[in-house]
This record gives C-alpha cells, sequence and structure tokens, in this order.
C-alpha cells in the first residue's frame, strides 16, 4: 500500500468521528420516519439538504483534505462532507453504519462529448454558464450516439476493498458500494447535444428528428442498464435517489440491506426539465414514451428535477413504477397536491433563490415551507421537503443552518 502512515492516520481518525454519529440511535429512528413516507404513511414531512457550493461553505477549513493518494483523498472528503452536513445542518440525513467504498466502474456514456463555451461569475464554483454547440443536426448525425458500455475493473474493486478493509480495521466496517445509479433524463442530454432552443424550434419544425435522438439515446441506455445487470452492478444499497432518502419496505428496508444489484431492486430518476416552457402534450408525446421503457427496467423511479409539473401529473403518473414526483418553485403547490394522489411522495424543491439575495427573507422562507405543508395536508398527501441545487448563499453557510432549523421548526408542526 503507497498510503503514508500520515494519511492513514487521517482517515482512521475520521472514521472514527463518522462512527460516533453513524452508530447513534437516531440514525434508525430516521430510517423508519423514511420508511413510513416511502410506504405513504408519513409520520411527518421530511427533510433533506444536498448539493451544496462547497467552495462557499468551508470557511474555517472543515472540509480541507490532506491525504496525497487521489482515491483515498476521495474518501476522505466524503467523510469530512458527511461530518460537516451533520454538524451544521443535519435535518433528516442518515448516515450508514459503514464506509462504502465505490467499484472500479467505467461507463463509456454515450460515445458524444458535449461541446460548450463557459461563463464563470464565480472562477471557485462549479456552478457555470454554457452554452452547448449543436452536434446532432440531422438523422446522420444519430449515427455518433453509441451504446453505452459498461466494464466492472474487478481486480482493482477488490484492492480498494482490502485496502479499507486493513485501514479502518477495528474502527468501521467497510462495504463495496452496489455500484451504478441511473439517469434517464435523455432529453437533459439531448440539450447539451442540441442545444435548448434548437430543441424548441425542432418541436414543431422537425419532430421526427427529435423522436429519431430521443429513441437512439434510450436505446444507448438500455444497453448500459442491461450490461449493469449482466455484470451486477446497479447500486442496490445506496440510500437516496436524486437527493432523496430511498429506504423502502421493498428494496431497501435498512442500511446496506439491498436486495441484489439488478435493476429490479434499485431506484433510478428520470427529468425533462426543457419540456416546463411547453405543453403537457409535448411531455406526453416526446417524454411519456421513452421514459416508460426505461422505467419498467427498475424497481421505483424519483421523477422531476427543476421543471414545472403541477399542469402534467395526470401524464406523469403514467410512468411505471414511479414513486416519487418533484415539486419545483415553478409548480403551485395546491396545484399540485390536488392532483397527487396518496400513494405518491410529493418531493417539494423549497427556492434556494431565498438563500443567495443581499439579505435572506427568513420569515417569507417560513412562509413559503408552511403554505407548501398546508397544500399537502389538505390533501392528504405524502411530503419531503428537498433543498438544492443551492448556487451561492453569498460566502454565509449559516444562511443553509438557519434554513435547516426553520424546516424543522415547520415539519415538526406536522
Amino acid at each position: 500500500m503507497d498510503l503514508s502512515k500520515k494519511d492513514i492516520t487521517i482517515l482512521q481518525d475520521l472514521a472514527k468521528e463518522y462512527m460516533e454519529v453513524a452508530t447513534l440511535p437516531v440514525q434508525e429512528e430516521k430510517i423508519k420516519l423514511w420508511k413510513s413516507l416511502n410506504r405513504g404513511k408519513m409520520e411527518r414531512p421530511m427533510v433533506v439538504i444536498d448539493q451544496l457550493p462547497l467552495h462557499e461553505l468551508n470557511v474555517n477549513g472543515e472540509l480541507d483534505c490532506y491525504v496525497e493518494d487521489p482515491f483515498w483523498r476521495s474518501i476522505e472528503f466524503e467523510l469530512r462532507l458527511s461530518l460537516y452536513k451533520w454538524r451544521h445542518f443535519p435535518v433528516d440525513m442518515v448516515l450508514d453504519p459503514f464506509i462504502t467504498i465505490p467499484k472500479a466502474i467505467e461507463n463509456s456514456g454515450f460515445g458524444i462529448d458535449v461541446d460548450r463555451e463557459i461563463l464563470h461569475t464565480d472562477p471557485d464554483s462549479d456552478i457555470v454558464s454554457q452554452q452547448y454547440k449543436r452536434q446532432i443536426n440531422d438523422m446522420d448525425d444519430l449515427e455518433k450516439i453509441k451504446d453505452m458500455t459498461i466494464v466492472h475493473h474487478e481486480e482493482t474493486s477488490q484492492l480498494w476493498l482490502e485496502q479499507a478493509s486493513y485501514i479502518f480495521d477495528g474502527i468501521a466496517p467497510v462495504r463495496s458500494s452496489g455500484g451504478l445509479q441511473f439517469h434517464l433524463g435523455v432529453w437533459d442530454v439531448l440539450s447539451q447535444l442540441m442545444g435548448v432552443e434548437n430543441i424548441y424550434f425542432d418541436l414543431i419544425d422537425r419532430p421526427q428528428l427529435l423522436h429519431g435522438a430521443a429513441s437512439r439515446l434510450t436505446d444507448s441506455l438500455l444497453a448500459g442498464i442491461r450490461q449493469a445487470n449482466e455484470l451486477g452492478v446497479h447500486n442496490d444499497i445506496i440510500n437516496t435517489c436524486h437527493c432523496s432518502y430511498i429506504y423502502t419496505d421493498e428494496l431497501l428496508p435498512s442500511s446496506g440491506e439491498g436486495k441484489g444489484p439488478y435493476s429490479k431492486n434499485v431506484w433510478a430518476f428520470g427529468l425533462a426539465q426543457l419540456f416546463s416552457s411547453v405543453s403537457p402534450s409535448v411531455t406526453e408525446e416526446f417524454e411519456i414514451p421513452y421514459i416508460t421503457k426505461l422505467a419498467k427496467e427498475f424497481g421505483m423511479i424519483y421523477y422531476g428535477c427543476c421543471e414545472r409539473l403541477d399542469d402534467r401529473l395526470d401524464i406523469v403518473k403514467k410512468i411505471p413504477n414511479l414513486k416519487k414526483v418533484s415539486c419545483s418553485p415553478w409548480s403551485d403547490p395546491y396545484v399540485f397536491a390536488e392532483n397527487m394522489g396518496e400513494d405518491l411522495v410529493m418531493s417539494s424543491k423549497p427556492n434556494p433563490a431565498y438563500l443567495a439575495a443581499d439579505s435572506v427573507d427568513y420569515d417569507a422562507i417560513k412562509k413559503d415551507l408552511l403554505e407548501t405543508l398546508k397544500a399537502a395536508k389538505v390533501n392528504n398527501v405524502n411530503l419531503e421537503f428537498i433543498l438544492k441545487d443551492i448556487s451561492t448563499v453569498r460566502y454565509q453557510p449559516d444562511r443553509i443552518t438557519k434554513w435547516a432549523n426553520i424546516a424543522m421548526e415547520v415539519v415538526n408542526q406536522y
């Protein structure tokens, strides 16, 4: 092992601190609450905070990493980030009582690289403005999209696991991750390969080109999904999907207790964000046939992200194995809840823009959360709040902590 004694000590000290938290009784209590929500018998709404402006949070060095080896530095960072979130805004997060070591899996993607121009507003941020160069211009260009291939470097996976067992011996159990979790959003991919405005024009001018592109990407994804099944590398022990905790009686009854690394036993997530600006009938024609083919392969589906869906829930609910649906700030929570039904989870996305203002209106944040809670309650809807896509907090991370405290106060009033 090339790790220095110093690096091993750093990892061991972090693991000790992590396990002190991960073995607290509250972890099992939170799992029970998540399972109640996910089976449609919510005890109270649940809260998650994720997708953070990490460069703005490290004001006191809590996220500084010191391990030199790149792979083990990534493990160090994951441990530090989990502990940071637990200290500052734990809300309803759950820490597994073991350290997860990833598998060495190579995913080819779609065989075509995104060509884009990038504009930075903050040189330290990975949140950037992007303009995509069109690469799919006609039916012949669909040949650029290749079948997704998955390769598992088993010897490397085994080496990492053996090293982890040595490093964390007597401190923390280690588990090899199940592997991959699939993103089924073919229209997000096409947005990058064609440009959003170009797609809007083609919906009218060249719909068959778009159907051809969506179909080709779907076939590529299916090839990857099925190859991952052959290799047994679907991640059946990961406890989140699209930032939402996914403990369920059927698939993940407790930490690490997956049902096997195959697509039928795991979650995947889909979305078609650019369709916020088109009619529901476009979603039905251009999204549902393709997401349906993909969703059939999985145990459960989380659908939606930042797009508006309150005006097309009847269409979205046609997706097979659907379990959770995103209610973004663009959706009316009352309309959404009225049309949601009692067997799915309304996954509310509170607006992160409140935290990006010159000064934060915490009263407005509380009012917004309470209105969504009221909408869910009067319609007997299962509800979770996921604060995500936080681009900036103006280098004031305590804003997130204050948001977390307000959110927990609100849900505990349920």
